[in-house]
């Protein structure tokens, strides 16, 4: 490709270093595509005949079918995709191939190439985002009544409908879809036409290219437009919020499974067992959700550290983004994948869920409430309760089951009606604040989350 300038072919060593076929390749049709546009600009614009534009255009068409169908393979001597699809071209049609790369540069290429990539590869992951949640409301439907122990740090605080907790990781997830097509959106300018970085002498049209090729518009400054990975660590930081997400529940569920809750049984289809224990199901899907996060976070590192300290304009290090950004696509692809079939297949285990809520004192807010709607401070009525709390630890017993001769030690306040207050069903129902726990707020929950996921 550069043998005009140098006298002696690139060492083997330093040709399999520098070569980056075996990774890029995953961008073919992107590649094939934007050449397709590429040469279809140059011939509107007069700078390629018609006859060597047909010639190419059929030539790359050509190239993709027989790669599509496997008739051929990348041949792993080239150094990257555009050298191959070149190459292959120039094979089949002769010196018009050798025209396509006019006014272009690989610099401008590959970055279109990769934006058009991680455009398509969002919406693969948007639709597989979209699926999950609708099975996390399903699920949450199914059990909007279902009463569980809500916590603050790790300990049992205040009762909730498990379908509310499901609710909270749907609205996560359905801000990553947010974030993702907030970043698309940002992204989808395209770069091809900046050439090596000054732009070319050429009478090019850049926006007809663009618009061929779906993007919005094209990037303004052309030392910008091959030199910027923005958009890339935009979308790995995205897909890290995803991975945060899918961990943090990922963790609840593990915890859920154990015979310490209860509160949940997985699939048989998605545990393990244990090679010695044969007592042992294990929810190892969950798992490596979780340890695989520590990945995706790595791979958003990787890009960061890489653009730190790069001058302007292009720089051979930009080439180690593909495989940080491909290993992030994949592996949140699969996550995303595995973890929707899992959460619709999972079992509630309704009765542990509410007996665990009848221990802890979860509804001891609910009474300290009750003294202070018959007008007692509420710090007062706080006290109080907690020495009553106390009190129940001392005599092993839950708040519903203390007399109310006990209570009326305390103050007069204290009525048989504070019984029905305190019940479970009583918490939970009377939580009528937007976004809380009642069953109406967490239909209200689901009826949004589903509008949105039709918009």
């Amino acid at each position: 490709m550069w043998a005009g300038r140098f006298a002696k072919a690139l060492d083997s060593k330093a040709d399999d270093f520098n070569s980056s076929i075996r990774f890029d390749c995953k961008m073919y049709k992107q590649d094939i595509k934007g050449s397709i546009a590429h040469a279809e600009m140059l011939a509107a614009q007069g700078i390629l005949d018609e006859a060597d534009c047909e010639q190419i255009v059929g030539g790359l068409c050509g190239i993709l079918e027989d790669l599509e169908t496997g008739a051929l393979d990348f041949d792993m001597s080239c150094e990257d995709i555009h050298m191959f699809v070149e190459a292959e071209l120039t094979r089949r049609i002769g010196d018009a191939g050798k025209r396509l790369h006019t006014a272009r540069s690989r610099n401008d290429q590959v970055a279109v190439d990769v934006r058009m990539y991680l455009r398509d590869e969002a919406e693969e992951i948007t639709a597989l985002l979209k699926q999950l949640i609708a099975d996390i409301v399903d699920k949450a439907e199914e059990n909007r009544a279902v009463i569980v122990p809500g916590y603050t740090h790790l300990q049992r605080a205040q009762p909730i409908t498990f379908g509310h907790h499901l609710m909270a990781y749907a609205m996560m997830l359905l801000r990553d879809v947010g974030r993702l097509r907030d970043a698309a959106a940002r992204m989808n300018f395209s770069p091809l036409g900046s050439c090596a970085l000054a732009g070319t002498t050429y009478p090019t049209n850049r926006r007809l290219a663009a618009a061929r090729l779906g993007f919005d518009g094209i990037t303004r400054n052309s030392i910008d437009g091959v030199s910027d990975r923005d958009f890339c660590i935009e979308f790995l930081s995205a897909f890290s919020l995803i991975m945060m997400h899918l961990s943090r529940l990922s963790e609840e569920i593990i915890l859920w499974s154990s015979w310490e809750f209860r509160f949940v049984e997985l699939d048989d289809s998605f545990t393990t067992g244990s090679s010695i224990m044969p007592q042992k199901k294990n929810s190892d899907m969950a798992e490596l959700v979780r340890g695989k996060t520590g990945r995706v976070y790595g791979d958003l590192v990787t890009l960061l550290t890489l653009m730190k300290g790069l001058p302007l304009a292009y720089n051979k290090d930009m080439q180690e983004d593909k495989e940080a950004l491909f290993d992030a696509i994949e592996t949140v692809k699969m996550c995303l994948d595995i973890f929707a079939p899992m959460i619709r297949t999972m079992r509630v285990k309704a009765d542990n869920m509410y007996r665990a809520a009848q221990e802890g004192f979860i509804n001891a807010t609910d009474l300290a409430d009750y003294l202070t709607r018959k007008g007692m401070p509420f710090r007062s009525a706080y006290k109080i309760t907690g020495q009553i709390v106390a009190e129940c630890i001392e005599k092993n017993c839950v708040l519903d089951d203390l007399p109310i001769e006990e209570y009326r030690k305390y103050t007069e306040l204290f009525e048989r009606d504070l019984y029905g207050e305190i019940s479970l069903e009583t918490c939970v129902g009377k939580r009528i604040s937007e976004g809380g726990t009642s069953v109406e707020s967490v239909e209200a929950q689901i009826d949004f989350v589903r509008k949105e996921l039709m918009a």
